[in-house]
């Protein structure tokens, strides 16, 4: 399968438009046309739904993107690592979220590039999910995460438990003494889907279905500058926020009859491989 076809491909399922993927690409709009029309031949199934106003994925298409994506990342990542067998240093691509590399991962690699330059690190930051297939697809070596993996031929370990505080500016005093369950509702309340664990679960069970929340982001690092202008209040990691708690800029609201979960980050890699990385605490 030509993967520039695949790119093709992803490229025009992103924009949904053939002149822009034609000038993303640098090639002619029929250049663009002939490479679906190949890649649809090949796999057998129309790939996209086409009119004069709207252009959208099938059925299929949806479901052939993530196998194209992985096998252009696969490929990228086969020449990179064939590419690398020429210098001294061993290859560690590491999968991490966003929250896990702020809070916890960020100092472990700066003290393991200080202390060890053995290893080239590549790192991305991703969502959990993603990060796993990417580890089970062999484009990664190891991977932090807020979701386990239970599959034999890899290991996994808890790395990190966090409490989950419900913060919000300093600012504000009137919920000092603490909240109960029933009040939630009435808080501007900033959303951050943490599509983990029971996490999540919980958060959206504390509102009525189909609530509309004052401000929703898929990347908790994200809603701290909110909640340091005054703006509402969130569930958040307690090593996320616990530099602003000290400074006296975001306080913590007590809950007063119900609980909140805790948040579990796990280290998984693949069985075999040499585990000297993995046993830094």
């Amino acid at each position: 399968m030509d993967t520039q076809n695949l790119r093709t491909f992803l490229t025009l399922a992103n924009v949904k438009n053939f002149t822009q993927t034609a000038n993303l690409l640098y090639v002619a709009q029929s250049t663009v046309t002939n490479r679906i029309a190949e890649l649809e031949k090949e796999v057998g199934r129309k790939l996209f739904v086409r009119n004069k106003k709207k252009l959208s994925l099938t059925r299929e298409g949806i479901l052939f993107q993530d196998y194209a994506r992985r096998i252009v990342d696969l490929e990228e990542m086969s020449i990179r690592e064939m590419n690398s067998q020429a210098f001294s240093r061993a290859s560690l691509r590491i999968g991490t979220t966003n929250t896990i590399y702020e809070c916890h991962l960020a100092p472990i690699l700066t003290r393991m590039l200080k202390e060890n330059t053995d290893y080239a690190m590549n790192v991305i930051i991703s969502h959990s999910v993603n990060l796993l297939q990417m580890l089970q697809d062999g484009l990664l070596d190891l991977t932090f995460t807020y979701e386990p993996l239970s599959r034999s031929g890899f290991c996994c370990r808890r790395f990190r438990t966090d409490e989950l505080l419900l913060v919000t500016s300093a600012e504000h005093a009137h919920y000092r003494k603490g909240i109960r369950k029933e009040e939630l509702p009435s808080l501007n309340y900033l959303f951050c889907n943490f599509a983990l664990q029971e996490v999540g679960q919980f958060i959206r069970e504390l509102f009525p279905p189909f609530y509309q929340f004052l401000f929703e982001i898929d990347n908790s690092t994200k809603l701290i500058s909110y909640l340091l202008d005054g703006i509402g209040c969130s569930f958040l990691p307690s090593s996320l926020v616990k530099p602003y708690l000290e400074a006296g800029s975001l306080t913590v609201i007590p809950l007063l009859d119900f609980e909140a979960p805790r948040i579990n980050g796990y280290q998984c890699w693949p069985e075999g491989k040499d585990a000297a990385f993995y046993l830094y605490p």
